[in-house]
């Protein structure tokens, strides 16, 4: 009798999607016992608490703001950006969660330009960056500069002091450079000298690079890819797309009648609303069963870290409030798993042998788990 084969879980072929009025309770864990028990179906209630044996005393906060702010976004970026709802409602997601976004493309297809029209929908600072090989990190961060009348010595912010900095082409600077958006990215804050100086609120970093052309760059360190909350690639847009933008766009710049529908603070107002939307103990271990399923897979040789798990449960969040629901369920977690986490793992020699993407592996992965549901 031949070998018997051995085939890793996380290649399992992906299950059907979970329906979006499906609520996160009742999961088991990978031994088939229940996370925790239930009398009967449980429901959920218009309160966003849950009935049928399950006890909790939290009130799913209303986000009928958030809602609201999002579809405003939506159609004022929509106005420019194409056939490109994906890409346009994941970087809704990463604004409204408080991240940053890394938009992966070939030249062309509106990296930059999706950034740009984002950031002109918000009365708020902008400054954008060219990334090049002789970019040094003071022009990122600031430099203090000497004057001779106070004969002392005055602090000149750099490129990233604004409410949305657009990294363009970041792959074209030097590793040094790259790193002097880390503690920025991380704690919204640079240290020049010795001082700490603290960013404009809300903070947040558009990169944009070619993973196409590798000549004259330098790839993006792994401690620096996993600061951004997700990773989209924009792609082509299709024939119809195309062609509208031709007959809107092809005469005059469509930014130039793009208006502001809201401003930092109300950015601001909408972040402290995605991070009261309530999440059920079942699906936060859900999340962390998804990200530690990364570490142990055969088809990858880095895992994602912690952090991931914290960034894909506010993008969660933001997506719930988007959608006019003030508690997640497993569908947000599921539909995140790929931006949120593919450029943060590293394909392994079976993987890549086997021609297997990223997103495949992570979505296979998804499949394995036990997703929260009724009973």
């Amino acid at each position: 009798m031949g070998a018997q084969e051995h085939r890793d879980p996380s290649l399992r072929p992906p299950r059907s999607s979970t329906s979006p009025h499906s609520n996160p309770l009742s999961p088991t864990r990978g031994n088939g016992t229940p996370l925790f028990s239930v009398s009967r179906a449980p429901v959920a209630r218009r309160d966003g608490r849950y009935s049928g044996g399950v006890t909790t005393n939290t009130t799913a906060v209303d986000v009928t703001e958030v809602t609201g702010l999002a579809q405003r976004l939506r159609d004022s970026v929509g106005a420019v950006i194409e056939g490109k709802p994906d890409a346009v409602e994941m970087a809704l997601v990463v604004l409204l969660a408080g991240g940053h976004l890394l938009i992966e493309d070939v030249p062309g297809v509106g990296k930059t330009m999706l950034a740009r029209t984002l950031a002109r929908s918000i009365d708020c600072s902008v400054r954008r960056i060219q990334f090049t090989a002789d970019l040094l990190p003071s022009d990122i961060t600031g430099v203090s500069v000497f004057n001779p009348q106070t004969r002392g010595f005055e602090f000149k912010p750099g490129g990233v002091f604004a409410n949305i900095v657009i990294g363009d082409e970041i792959n074209r600077a030097s590793p040094k450079t790259q790193s002097a958006l880390l503690e920025a990215m991380e704690e919204a804050r640079v240290s020049v000298d010795g001082t700490t100086h603290e960013l404009p609120s809300p903070f947040m970093v558009f990169a944009t690079q070619n993973p196409i052309e590798m000549q004259g760059t330098y790839p993006l360190p792994e401690a620096q890819r996993d600061r951004f909350m997700a990773s989209i690639s924009m792609g082509y847009p299709t024939r119809a797309a195309e062609l509208d933008m031709l007959e809107h766009h092809g005469a005059r710049n469509p930014l130039d009648d793009l208006r502001p529908v809201t401003d930092a603070a109300g950015i601001l107002a909408a972040r402290r609303q995605v991070g009261e939307v309530f999440v059920h103990a079942a699906l936060k271990d859900y999340v962390v069963s998804i990200v530690s399923a990364t570490r142990t897979s055969d088809s990858l040789r880095l895992g994602a870290s912690p952090r991931a798990s914290l960034q894909l449960l506010r993008a969660s969040r933001a997506r719930a409030a988007m959608q006019g629901r003030g508690y997640v369920i497993p569908e947000d977690v599921d539909v995140l798993t790929v931006p949120v986490l593919a450029h943060r793992v590293l394909l392994s020699h079976r993987a890549h042998t086997s021609q297997a993407s990223t997103a495949d592996v992570l979505a296979s992965i998804v499949a394995a788990i036990s997703t929260p549901r009724r009973t």
